[in-house]
């Protein structure tokens, strides 16, 4: 039986003075401290070898047109589905450029996103306010972020729209003053649900004051973000120049004709290799979505095998792949470069960084935090990945006019979802699709929401 730590022990100055003896002796450890002192600490450590890894010629490659800017917001999840979508709308509209609403679908996604918090606060209510609970969903009520199937639940209910029907706003583009302004109305606005509640008010009565708070938030979000358009008038030149005019018709209706998604074709596997979340379950997380009544967001664990192929199995079919990652490591944003061996961190430290993906994981140094799109991939003689081509949502002044590359070690070791249509996977896995899913407490790693922009 392990023995009960009851004492902290505090840091001895004469060890200091051994530490600072050791480092001064090695002349390396010298050298480093003047090159990282007057510089950037990613470029002394890049490794010259990953940026001659990281040139953008690849063996299979779907053509995709310019990328897409998500500027200062933390949409990535929704432009990653739409850069998905518009390559089936470029084919039908016979254009090779084109770009769907991202505007239009946040607009509803924070609509829905406040329903469902002032919803939790309802259910919650007998909660402490200074239990863990309350605490962790008082956080952010309504961030930009997301996931592949609250994206799906957007665009079953509400459909898509060409950008230049609800074109981007300032604050579509630059998130801050108003999730500033919708978290405050809506801490507000749990409060009150939570007072009401505890002076006996009905369910009903408290749904009806929701009523009031949600047509307040829709005023906010039309003041920032525009109307978006029950209907429009679509018109369009294609590559060769001839003009084409589709009448009134509803965003849910331009998704039916021209992007044909069939967004119950397709499963979102993950790959966590930590010991809580056995591979070929099912898993969801409490308190993870956007639209009430719509579909709960669903992870079906892998192993790393079955994730890969699957993936690449879609690219060689010629589909593009949404997936979510931990983007913010071994990353070299300028020169678009994902390289688990970018920076020779052991070199320049003099010590080894030894944690696995699931102890990343499990001790909170890596979760999904960015999604985007594969749309290529390089492949050896032997069919064996060497290499990924990335659409990210970032402008064209990274990597090769926006384009990222992906080496496969940093595939295995930070890459967390893919959205692969259901035909890639043994059948003998999809079964767990028709489980109860486990599940997660909100606060779990694989409840992170991607944002990064």
């Amino acid at each position: 039986m392990k023995q009960p730590v009851t004492t902290m022990t505090a840091l001895d100055p004469a060890d200091i003075q051994r530490y600072d003896e050791s480092f001064g002796r090695d002349p390396k450890n010298r050298l480093v401290l003047n090159a990282v002192t007057s510089g950037k600490v990613q470029e002394i450590a890049r490794d010259r070898d990953a940026v001659v890894r990281g040139e953008h010629t690849f063996s299979h490659v779907i053509k995709t047109t310019a990328v897409t800017n998500q500027r200062k917001s933390g949409r990535c999840w929704m432009f990653a589905g739409l850069n998905v979508f518009r390559i089936e709308a470029m084919k039908r509209l016979g254009m090779e450029e084109f770009e769907l609403s991202q505007n239009h679908l946040m607009f509803y996604d924070k609509l829905e996103k406040a329903n469902y918090f002032l919803e939790t606060m309802i259910e919650t209510a007998d909660e402490p306010v200074d239990g863990r609970l309350i605490w962790f969903l008082l956080q952010d009520p309504i961030s930009d972020g997301g996931q592949w199937d609250m994206f799906a639940n957007l665009v079953r209910k509400y459909g898509v729209v060409p950008k230049s029907v609800m074109p981007e706003t300032q604050s579509s583009g630059d998130t801050e003053a108003l999730n500033d302004v919708v978290c405050t109305k809506l801490r507000e606005y749990g409060a009150e649900l939570r007072r009401r509640h505890a002076r006996g008010e009905p369910g009903a009565a408290l749904r009806g004051r929701k009523g009031e708070m949600l047509e307040a938030m829709h005023r906010i979000l039309a003041i920032h973000l525009g109307r978006p358009p029950r209907e429009f008038e679509w018109q369009w030149r294609d590559k060769d120049d001839v003009f084409f005019r589709d009448r009134l018709m509803t965003p849910q209706a331009f998704f039916e004709k021209y992007v044909r998604f069939d967004l119950d074709s397709v499963v979102s596997l993950i790959n966590c290799p930590t010991e809580d979340k056995p591979f070929g379950r099912l898993f969801t997380v409490r308190y993870l979505g956007n639209v009430c009544g719509g579909d709960i967001v669903r992870y079906l664990n892998v192993p790393m095998d079955v994730f890969k192929k699957a993936a690449v199995a879609m690219i060689l079919d010629g589909c593009a792949v949404w997936f979510g990652c931990d983007v913010g490591k071994m990353r070299a944003r300028r020169l678009g470069i994902l390289d688990a061996r970018l920076y020779d961190l052991e070199l320049l430290y003099g010590t080894a960084f030894t944690a696995d993906k699931a102890e990343r994981v499990s001790h909170a140094h890596s979760a999904m935090t960015h999604a985007m799109v594969l749309t290529g991939v390089d492949l050896d003689d032997a069919g064996t990945p060497v290499k990924w081509r990335v659409e990210n949502s970032w402008g064209d002044k990274y990597g090769e006019k926006g384009y990222f590359v992906m080496s496969d070690e940093w595939f295995d070791e930070y890459m967390f979802e893919v959205v692969v249509d259901k035909r890639y996977v043994p059948a003998d896995v999809l079964a767990a699709l028709e489980t109860e899913p486990i599940v997660l407490p909100p606060w779990d790693p694989m409840g992170s929401l991607a944002r990064a922009g």
